[in-house]
């Protein structure tokens, strides 16, 4: 049976919560693989509205067992504020189950995390101010909290100690800030170690043995492909692997036994934060799909920047991940533009480019070379199948797939669960 990867083929934002939703009832694991609260994933069922940020969409499936995996840092008051919040809704968390070896954000990379975003100054990346970046430096600089430490508080209290030699520094010294003592620290921490308990396994084994099983995963991204510390627009990424390969690492499942990869693309582009955009729109084109798409942050509520389709980033996706099927969300908010471009390719002071441009600055200077389709009127949040989606409509839906890179497998055209065209199945 499959591992199915989830991910995001543009800046983030995508709807990657409602297609891992969608498959909610044909699933019996969903894993989140890599991230932390830095993102969220808005979820409509019925006349219900979940903003979910750190735990797995399949926490609202209860068939379905949701995972934290060891690719996730975790702010502990966070996830316990998200489960108190679904339990006050009548749902059941129990079933939850997170990586031993996943990170755990403390207060002073939080702290560190805003004082660096500042000091910055107009070099800002447009971080969340949540302490992500911080922790995955810990982990990768091997001075990191893991969620297994909250167990044995000699080990916890050493690592502190390491950690806190260099932070207080830092926040002392260079941003003239109050240090941490190492008390506090180990205190909140320890905190948390009886009501997390329950929950810490080995997920690789636990994932290892449902496919044995002829179970489903599915291994569900935070941020997306252009936001990859490895692939996507450096320095203005993330600091986690958002990419197919990113799910196997982030989740201990190994690379053979990942069978699908569902990469999930709006029917125009969004970012939030600092860096290049090529389709963005500073007219009242980008306000309209600002309004029209509620494009505002599920977790900063920040206004996101807007622009038309760039099917450059959506091939450059669909190479990167070995993409099997696209879903293409939000068809609905183009309702009602006489014309709607599309990117097609860059150009590059006079030179086209097809693909991505080998470097950074090429690409911090592409405009974009558009097409232009007729636009539709008619509302299509009713349609459940292509055929009664309006000409116009279908026919700009079959021109970005053939321009993409892979099928268009799935069409949302509205936020909630049952607003959807399901052309392939996905399972």
């Amino acid at each position: 049976m499959p591992a199915i990867a989830i991910i995001g083929a543009q800046w983030g934002d995508e709807g990657k919560g409602k297609a891992t939703d969608l498959l909610g009832g044909q699933v019996d694991y969903v894993v989140k693989f890599n991230g932390g609260n830095n993102a969220g994933h808005t979820v409509v069922i019925g006349e219900e509205k979940y903003a979910l940020h750190l735990l797995p969409s399949g926490i609202l499936s209860p068939e379905v067992t949701p995972v934290i995996g060891n690719g996730v840092v975790i702010d502990l008051t966070v996830l316990f504020e998200e489960i108190d919040a679904l339990e006050a809704r009548g749902l059941d968390t129990s079933a939850l189950r997170i990586s031993a070896n996943a990170h755990v954000i403390a207060d002073y990379n939080r702290q560190l995390d805003k004082v660096t975003e500042r000091f910055l100054g107009s070099r800002k990346i447009g971080t969340t101010g949540r302490g992500i970046g911080p922790t995955y430096a810990d982990k990768i600089n091997r001075i990191g909290i893991r969620v297994q430490d909250l167990f044995d508080e000699k080990i916890l209290r050493e690592k502190v100690e390491g950690a806190l030699d260099l932070k207080n520094q830092l926040l002392t010294k260079v941003y003239n800030r109050r240090g941490f003592t190492v008390d506090a620290v180990v205190e909140e921490l320890l905190s948390y170690a009886d009501r997390v308990a329950p929950m810490v396994c080995d997920t690789g084994l636990l994932l290892s043995q449902a496919l044995d099983r002829e179970e489903t995963v599915l291994l569900e991204a935070g941020q997306a492909t252009m936001l990859d510390i490895d692939h996507g627009t450096y320095p203005f990424v993330t600091s986690s692997s958002a990419t197919a390969g990113g799910a196997c690492t982030g989740s201990g499942i190994p690379p053979t036994r990942l069978t699908r990869v569902v990469a999930i693309v709006k029917a125009y582009t969004t970012r939030v934060g600092e860096g290049p955009f090529p389709t963005e729109l500073h007219d009242e084109s980008g306000e309209f799909l600002r309004q029209a798409g509620g494009e505002f942050g599920t977790t900063t509520g920040r206004p996101r920047r807007c622009g038309w389709y760039d099917a450059v980033i959506a091939r450059y996706a669909a190479r990167i991940n070995g993409v099997t099927d696209f879903v293409l969300t939000k068809l609905d908010v183009l309702t009602g533009l006489e014309q709607i471009p599309v990117c097609v390719a860059y150009d590059v002071d006079g030179v086209r480019h097809d693909e991505m441009p080998v470097n950074q600055s090429d690409f911090h200077h592409a405009t974009p070379i558009l097409e232009y389709l007729p636009g539709w009127s008619e509302d299509i949040s009713h349609c459940r199948s292509f055929d009664e989606l309006p000409a116009n409509a279908q026919a700009y839906v079959k021109y970005v797939e053939s321009i993409s890179g892979s099928r268009m497998s799935v069409i949302g055209v509205g936020p909630s669960r049952a607003a959807t065209i399901v052309l392939h199945d996905l399972v």
